[in-house]
C-alpha cells in the first residue's frame, strides 16, 4: 500500500513538472484580426489595401507581464528608450485553458481569451467572441 501511494505521489510531481505556466514576459509577434479573414483578397486592389491597413497599425512591439499574485501589466518597448511606454496594469485569472482579463477596481470581467495553445516559449490566444482574432506571443526574459 505505501509503495502504491508513493508512486502515485511520484506521478503527481512529475506532471506537475511538465505543466507549463503563464506567469513571466510575453511578447506580441504575430495578431491576425477578423478583417483579414472576411475580406477576399482576390483582386490586387482589396490586397494592396488590406496590406496598408496592417501597415498603419501601431507598433508590435506590446509586452505583457503576467505575475504570480494574478498581477499583469501591457506596455509598449520603443528602441530609443530603456523604459517601456504607455505601461498599463491589470488582473488577471487563468484556469488553464482561458484567460480572464479583470478590471482593476471593480473585478469584473472585462475580457476573455481562449488559450489555444501553451509551451515553454510560445503562447497563442484567440479572443473568445471573435475567434478569428488571434494573438501569437513569444517568451522574453
Amino acid at each position: 500500500m505505501k509503495t502504491f501511494v508513493f508512486a502515485l505521489f511520484i506521478g503527481l510531481i512529475s506532471t506537475a513538472g511538465n505543466a507549463q505556466t503563464i506567469i513571466g514576459s510575453w511578447q506580441l509577434i504575430k495578431e491576425t484580426t477578423c478583417l483579414e479573414s472576411e475580406v477576399a483578397t482576390d483582386d490586387d486592389e482589396t490586397e494592396d489595401l488590406v496590406a496598408d491597413m496592417k501597415s498603419r497599425s501601431g507598433p508590435d512591439a506590446r509586452v505583457l507581464r503576467f505575475g504570480a499574485k494574478n498581477e499583469g501589466d501591457e506596455s509598449i518597448r520603443i528602441l530609443t528608450r530603456k523604459k517601456s511606454a504607455g505601461k498599463q496594469s491589470f488582473l488577471y485569472k487563468f484556469d488553464g485553458t482561458t484567460l480572464y482579463i479583470l478590471d482593476k477596481k471593480s473585478q469584473v470581467i472585462a475580457d476573455t481569451y481562449t488559450v489555444d495553445s501553451l509551451t515553454a516559449d510560445a503562447l497563442i490566444l484567440s479572443h473568445a467572441q471573435r475567434a478569428c482574432e488571434t494573438k501569437v506571443f513569444a517568451r522574453i526574459k
